[in-house]
């Protein structure tokens, strides 16, 4: 085969081996012949800065969140507060704010209950002794009082914390760890929840006298944050922190505060009087938890309503006994647990719906005092009765007897 006609031949089996463009493809240039360029050594491919319209909107939350702790963090102090005699002394930590322009800050009875000196470290670094004014272990309330300038007082605004619903925004702001001036952010988790008082201070009150509604929420609490002010996001305290619930002695996502409405009710009590007179009515309910309360026993004991408060007893002599309320007359067992049953079901008080016990306890001790007539509607018999009770103050600790199925 002669040399010409073998180059041709070559030429045709290579251009017979050619891929066919797709229709319509227009060639370019090869990939390999294309300049590299990394991301890194592009200008052009660096992000631009985002507008700044877009950047506060974004930052919006975080913006409230400085401006209110700016303007808080000037009435809110740290307390240490020495506690034991001549030959044992320790030390409690915790929080408060101050309350009015004549001194008085509020924190946490379990911070200074027993101390020998109380001392208080204001934001700006200054350090002040306080004496005790009062304080109200049933509501874990403290009142004590600095003497300063009224210009270096900053009262926070108590907020109507009736108004609190679950969801909202719950700001803490305290010292825990003793690490001054810190604020932690969640929201009201419950509302309406009942700690019993002898939970929050060394098993001193009486069994049956609880703390009734108390904000829950998921905004971390430490020790050293009892007594600090819980803030809504216009900065307005809605309550008092005053506990957690732990297994460890850490925030495990259950912190509980004081409500500003018990808050308002006995702290201008303390401050007049050095103590706290409780309205007491001497009803004896079974626990409502775990679904024996009215709502949980209706079907079971064919009871006329679903909500309300089934009274199990009442202490002799107490208002409700000398009123002529009526406690169980029979054991019913319910699911395993044995029920007082047959007694009164209060559904209302002063014209306030009643559906729990937390309902009523609430109602009571934030719009009434010792002396007082209420009016309890209930429902006995089939029948509903409005009877009047006159309010005595609570007692103190001690046994009393008690009208119920048992006595």
């Amino acid at each position: 085969m002669s040399l010409r006609l073998f180059c041709i031949l070559s030429l045709f089996l290579i251009a017979a081996c050619q891929p066919t463009p797709p229709p319509e493809a227009v060639l370019s240039t090869p990939v390999d012949a294309l300049p590299v360029r990394l991301e890194r050594d592009a200008p052009d491919l660096i992000p631009t800065p985002l507008p700044d319209a877009l950047i506060a909107e974004a930052d919006a939350d975080y913006l409230l969140l400085a401006n209110l702790y700016a303007r808080t963090i000037p009435s809110v102090v740290n307390i240490e507060a020495e506690i034991g005699d001549l030959k044992t002394t320790d030390t409690s930590r915790g929080s408060g704010f101050v309350y009015d322009d004549q001194g008085h800050l509020i924190t946490s009875a379990h911070v200074i209950k027993g101390a020998k000196r109380i001392r208080v470290t204001f934001n700006d670094g200054t350090v002040l002794e306080a004496t005790l004014v009062g304080m109200d272990t049933y509501s874990d309330l403290a009142v004590i009082r600095v003497s300063v300038a009224v210009d270096r007082l900053r009262p926070l605004t108590m907020a109507d914390s009736g108004g609190v619903r679950v969801g909202q925004r719950a700001i803490a702001i305290g010292n825990p760890f003793g690490l001054s001036g810190s604020m932690s952010v969640g929201i009201v988790s419950g509302i309406g929840r009942m700690l019993r008082s002898a939970a929050l201070i060394d098993n001193e009150a009486l069994p049956g006298f609880q703390n009734p509604d108390i904000i829950q929420t998921d905004t971390p609490i430490n020790p050293g944050n009892s007594g600090g002010p819980l803030l809504n996001s216009q900065g307005e305290v809605i309550g008092v922190t005053t506990a957690i619930r732990t297994e460890s002695g850490v925030f495990q996502g259950v912190g509980f505060a004081v409500p500003a409405r018990t808050v308002q009710r006995i702290v201008p009590q303390l401050i007049k009087n050095g103590r706290v007179d409780y309205p007491w009515l001497g009803l004896i309910v079974m626990p409502e938890e775990n679904g024996y309360g009215v709502s949980g026993l209706a079907d079971s004991l064919r009871l006329p309503v679903s909500g309300g408060v089934l009274v199990r007893g009442v202490t002799l002599a107490s208002p409700a006994d000398q009123a002529g309320l009526q406690g169980g007359r029979e054991i019913v067992e319910v699911r395993g647990q044995a029920v007082c049953a047959g007694g009164d079901i209060i559904v209302a008080v002063n014209d306030s719906v009643v559906r729990t016990m937390d309902d009523l306890m609430a109602y009571v001790i934030a719009y009434t005092e010792p002396g007082d007539i209420v009016s309890l509607r209930i429902v006995r018999g089939g029948q509903t009765y409005d009877v009047p009770v006159t309010l005595q103050a609570r007692p103190n600790a001690g046994d009393s007897s008690v009208r119920d199925c048992e006595g």
